[in-house]
C-alpha cells in the first residue's frame, strides 16, 4: 500500500470514529460551556493513528470494523481529553492550527471539558458488551485502564523533570518516559485491543508489545523533531514550543550530554527560569546548539532505527496473516510515522 492509500484509509477510519464520538455526546445543556466544546478538538481533525491502528489490527486478525467501533471512540476521546489537559499543563497556545481550549476559553473550562471527555469515554466500553460479550468487553476495559494509568505515570515523569529542572537525564530515562506516556496509548494498546477483538480473544496480546513500543517511540521522537523544525502551518503547533516549555526531549538530553560546561550552565539556567520569563532569543540559541552538536540528526537516526525494529516485529507477528489492505496499512504506517512532516 502506498502512502496516499494509507492516508485515505486513515481518514476513513477517522471519519467513522468521529461519527461515533458525536453519537456519544449528549444533546443537552450546558452546551455552550461543555458539550459543544467536547466536539471542538475532535472536529479539528487529527492523524487518527489510535483508532486507525485499533480498527486495522482488528480487521487484519479477521474481525470487522463495527466490532471495534466503540473501542475506537473511547481511544480517540481519551486522546483528545489528554490533549486538552496537556495543553493546560504545557501552557501551549495552539493545537491543530487553532487556539488551545484554555486559550480560547479558560483554564478552568478546559480542565472541566477534559474531565467530561474522560467520563464519556467510559460508556462505549460498556456498550462493548453488546458487540463482543461480557468476557471480551471486560478484557478490553482492563486494556484501556492500563493505558490510562501508564500515560498518567509517563506524564508525571515529564512534568516532574521540568519541575525539578532535571538536567542529568539519559536516553534510557527518555525512552522509559515515552514508553509510558506515548507508546502504550498510541500504539501498543490499540494494536493489542484490535487483535483481541479480531481474534475473539484467542491471541496473546503481549506478543505486540515490542512492535507497539518501537512504533510509538519512533512516532514520539519524530513528533519532537517536527516541533523544532517542522512547518508551523502543517504541524499545527508553535514551532520550538518544546524548548520554551522545557520538555526533556531526546534532542535536549543529547545536547546536555555533549555541550561544554559553560553551555550546560546556560541551558540549565534557561530551563530554571519560569516559563513566562524565558527569552525567545535564548530558545533560538539552544536550537542552534542542537544543530551544532547534531542532536537533531542523532534523534532522526534513532527514530529510523526504531522504525526498522518495528518493521522487523511487524513481519514476525503479521507474516502468518492473510495479505489484506489492513495488514498493508499497518506496515505502511510504520514508515509514514518517521517520514511525515506533520
Amino acid at each position: 500500500m502506498d502512502v496516499p492509500q494509507m492516508k485515505s484509509k486513515l481518514k476513513y477510519y477517522g471519519a467513522e470514529t468521529l461519527r461515533g464520538i458525536h453519537a456519544f455526546v449528549p444533546e443537552k445543556e450546558p452546551k455552550h460551556y461543555l458539550y459543544d466544546l467536547i466536539l471542538d478538538y475532535p472536529n479539528r481533525g487529527g492523524k487518527g493513528f489510535r483508532p486507525g491502528l485499533c480498527i486495522a489490527s482488528c480487521k487484519a486478525h479477521g474481525g470487522q470494523l463495527h466490532q471495534a467501533k466503540f473501542t475506537a471512540v473511547t481511544l480517540e476521546m481519551l486522546h483528545n481529553a489528554f490533549l486538552i489537559h496537556d495543553d493546560v499543563e504545557d501552557e501551549s497556545a495552539f493545537r491543530r492550527n487553532k487556539p488551545t481550549m484554555h486559550s480560547a476559553h479558560s483554564r478552568a473550562i478546559a480542565i472541566n471539558v477534559g474531565d467530561m471527555m474522560n467520563a464519556l469515554s467510559l460508556y462505549p466500553l460498556w456498550r462493548n458488551k453488546e458487540l463482543l460479550g461480557d468476557k471480551l468487553a471486560q478484557r478490553i476495559f482492563l486494556e484501556v485502564y492500563h493505558l490510562i494509568t501508564e500515560s498518567a505515570e509517563g506524564q508525571a515523569l515529564e512534568l516532574g523533570w521540568r519541575q525539578d529542572n532535571r538536567c542529568d537525564l539519559t536516553e534510557k530515562d527518555y525512552l522509559r518516559m515515552i514508553l509510558k506516556k506515548t507508546c502504550w496509548y498510541t500504539c501498543i494498546q490499540p494494536i493489542r485491543i484490535g487483535a483481541l477483538i479480531g481474534s475473539n480473544g484467542v491471541i496473546n496480546p503481549d506478543s505486540f508489545n515490542r512492535l507497539g513500543y518501537f512504533m510509538g517511540a519512533a512516532f514520539q521522537i519524530q513528533d519532537d523533531i517536527l516541533n523544532l523544525i517542522g512547518e508551523e502551518s502543517a504541524y499545527g503547533k508553535e514551532i520550538g514550543g518544546d524548548i520554551i516549555e522545557g520538555k526533556r526531549t531526546l534532542m535536549l538530553i543529547h545536547l546536555l550530554s555533549e555541550c561544554t560546561s559553560e553551555e550546560h550552565r546556560f541551558i540549565k539556567g534557561y530551563l530554571g527560569t519560569p516559563m513566562l520569563g524565558r527569552d525567545l532569543a535564548d530558545a533560538k540559541q539552544i536550537l542552534d546548539l542542537m544543530h551544532q552538536y547534531k542532536s537533531i540528526d542523532h534523534a532522526k537516526k534513532t527514530s529510523q532505527y526504531l522504525a526498522g525494529a518495528a518493521l522487523k516485529e511487524f513481519y514476525t507477528h503479521f507474516s502468518h496473516l492473510k495479505d489484506t489492505e489492513d495488514k498493508a496499512f499497518i506496515e505502511t504506517i510504520i514508515m509514514y510515522m518517521i517520514n511525515r512532516n506533520y
